[in-house]
C-alpha cells in the first residue's frame, strides 16, 4: 500500500518494544526498517555502530515520511550499552545456535512483549547485520530467540521485512486486529417483495424470449435461477440495477426487430405461438441449483 493511506492528523502510537539494529550496513535498510516500524506502531529505534555513520540521508529517503522515528533514534558504540537498561531481550536469528533458550515465533514474541510492557518492563528486539545477522555472543545476551517459519532453503529476510513481520504481530495484538476501514454498507438488503417483483419481471421476459424450451423443465429451471440470486444477498440497489438491465435488453431487442422490419418492408415479428423444437441434450438445463 502506498502513502495514499496515510493520515497525518492521527496521533502516532508511542512506547512498545525498542527496535535495535546491530551494525546495520546500509542506510537504505535502516530506512526500510523504520518505515515498517511506523506502519506497525513501533516508535523507539536504537542503532549499534552503523557502518555508514549517522545520520544517513539514504535512511531518510527510504523511511518514506517516518522521520520522527529517525529523529528520535539513539546511537550506541556497542550492543552491551544499547541493552543495558532493558528488562527483556529478543534476538532475531534464522540459525540454530545450540543455546538453551526458548525459541518463539513472531506471534508468541508479540504476546510476551505485550504482557511485559503492560507490567512496566522494557522489551528490546535485536536484529543483526544484513550479511551475517547477529553473532552468537550477541544472541547470548538475549532472553529468548525469535525465528520465523520461512523456507529453510532460503531463510534470509531483508532487514525491513524482518522488522515488518514482528511489528505486524505486535500491532495486530495491541490494536485488537482492527482494520483501518470497512466497506460502507450504503444500501439495505432487498426484502422479499423486491425479490419477488424482480423474479416476476425476469421470468416474464425469459418467457417472451422463448427461453423456457420445455414446459416440463420450466419449474426446475425457475427454481435454479431464483437460487442463484438468493445466494448473492442482493441489495435494493442491486435489484433496481437488474430491473434496468432486463428493460434495456428488451428494448434493445425490440429496436433491432423494428429496424429489421423497416429495412425489409415488413411488420415487426410477433412472438411465436408454437414451441420451437428442443435441441439435443435439453434447452436451459435441468440440474438443481
Amino acid at each position: 500500500m502506498s502513502g495514499a493511506g496515510t493520515d497525518s492528523t492521527r496521533p502516532w502510537p508511542e512506547g512498545g518494544p525498542v527496535v535495535i539494529l546491530v551494525e546495520p550496513q546500509l542506510g537504505e535498510n535502516i530506512g526500510s526498517a523504520v518505515r515498517a516500524m511506523g506502519n506497525f506502531g513501533l516508535s523507539r529505534l536504537r542503532l549499534v555502530n552503523p557502518r555508514e555513520g549517522w545520520p544517513n540521508p539514504k535512511a531518510v529517503t527510504f523511511a518514506s515520511g517516518a522521520d520522527r522515528i529517525l529523529e528520535g533514534a539513539q546511537v550506541f558504540p556497542d550492543l552491551r550499552s544499547a541493552v543495558a537498561d532493558l528488562n527483556f531481550i529478543v534476538a532475531a536469528t534464522a540459525r540454530e545456535r545450540g543455546m538453551q533458550k526458548s525459541v518463539l515465533g513472531a506471534d508468541a514474541v508479540a504476546v510476551e512483549a505485550v504482557s511485559r510492557t503492560a507490567a512496566g518492563e522494557t522489551v528490546g528486539l535485536l536484529f543483526g547485520r544484513e550479511r551475517t545477522g547477529l553473532y552468537t555472543e550477541e544472541v547470548s545476551l538475549a532472553d529468548v530467540i525469535l525465528t520465523l517459519p520461512v523456507n529453510p532453503a532460503f531463510a534470509s529476510l531483508n532487514l525491513g521485512m524482518a522488522v515488518a513481520v514482528v511489528g505486524y504481530e505486535w500491532f495486530k495484538l495491541t490494536s485488537g486486529g482492527a482494520l483501518p476501514f470497512q466497506q460502507p454498507d450504503r444500501y439495505p438488503l432487498a426484502d422479499k417483495q423486491d425479490l419477488l417483483a424482480f423474479f416476476d419481471h425476469l421470468e416474464h421476459e425469459l418467457d417472451e424470449a422463448l427461453f423456457f424450451r420445455s414446459e416440463q423443465k420450466k419449474p426446475v429451471t425457475i427454481r435454479n435461477i431464483r437460487n442463484i440470486f438468493h445466494r448473492v444477498g442482493l441489495t435494493r440497489q442491486d435489484v433496481a440495477t437488474l430491473h434496468g438491465i432486463i428493460t434495456a435488453l428488451v428494448e434493445g431487442r425490440q429496436t433491432r426487430e423494428a429496424r429489421t422490419a423497416a429495412r425489409l418492408g415488413m411488420k415487426p415479428a410477433r412472438k411465436a405461438t408454437s414451441k420451437p423444437a428442443e435441441p439435443a441434450g435439453g434447452g436451459e438445463g435441468d440440474a438443481e441449483g
